[in-house]
């Protein structure tokens, strides 16, 4: 079958848009050089991985576990149904983290990652940032297994621990950075993602807050006596996330929103003059 056929194959069961994007990956293409090839053909072996793969997009699976992986910060995250597909917003909290570590820190630092699924948070800063040593944290064995292949993949030394939250951490750090679970165990979600991503990575109890304060009780064991906490955060939960944490001596919070001017990133400065 030629390219041209294989996306009017994939174009039955899904949208145009995913059925280019998966062949495109599949071929090792952009989308742009892979319309430009239509009457090329494509490989049997290629063809049946793209038939079976358009199926289980048809029966609702998110494209990045379809796929195998996603681009975060410009670099390529293997993901599958154990970790949550990293997302653009979480970009911003990385970019913002980045800034504020590179105008109030001295390296070298130390930087945890909290509840690091793929290891997008973590091994991002590890690559953008010199002299940093980066921890990667997570309650599921099986997350930290991706985390360990994207290291891998990245070519990063950084350190894992398996745990939750705090329990078996024995370091301070300067940086901790997280995107907790913040969804409400009654909050209405998309299916796809209800479907599909780990609950364990999305429902944060009853009031979405459980994990904030979680981090909370065991923070000032864990940080340097100057410290910087990044969090994202629900668009609705900024008043409440910031409560949590406001009981700190010496702290300054300041709340971040994001390109769709929403309330989304948390920044806990302690000892810090911004």
């Amino acid at each position: 079958m030629t390219i041209e056929e294989l996306i009017c194959y994939g174009k039955k069961y899904v949208h145009k848009t995913q059925a280019e994007m998966l062949l495109a990956t599949l071929l090792n293409v952009n989308s742009l050089e892979l319309l430009l090839k239509l009457d090329e053909q494509v490989d049997s072996k290629i063809v049946a991985d793209y038939k079976k793969k358009i199926m289980l997009l048809q029966e609702n699976k998110p494209i990045q576990y379809v796929i195998g992986n996603v681009n975060f910060y410009g670099n390529i995250f293997e993901v599958n149904e154990n970790v949550l597909i990293p997302r653009f917003e979480t970009e911003e909290l990385v970019e913002n983290t980045i800034k504020f570590i590179n105008k109030y820190f001295p390296y070298p630092i130390d930087i945890i990652d909290l509840g690091t699924g793929s290891g997008a948070i973590g091994l991002t800063l590890k690559k953008k940032l010199n002299q940093v040593n980066v921890t990667l944290l997570d309650i599921s064995k099986e997350a930290l297994n991706v985390a360990k292949k994207n290291a891998e993949n990245l070519q990063l030394k950084v350190q894992f621990i398996e745990s939750d939250m705090w329990q078996n951490v024995t370091g301070k750090y300067d940086v901790i950075i997280s995107n907790p679970p913040y969804i409400r165990n009654d909050e209405k979600i998309e299916d796809i993602v209800y479907d599909n991503e780990p609950h364990l990575a999305l429902f944060g109890g009853d009031d979405g807050l459980s994990l904030y304060r979680q981090i909370r009780i065991g923070l000032l064991n864990h940080v340097k006596d100057k410290f910087l906490l990044a969090l994202e955060i629900g668009d609705e939960q900024k008043e409440d996330v910031i409560k949590i944490f406001s009981d700190i001596e010496n702290v300054q919070i300041i709340c971040k929103k994001d390109l769709s001017r929403r309330d989304r990133m948390i920044f806990v400065f302690r000892n810090i003059d911004i």
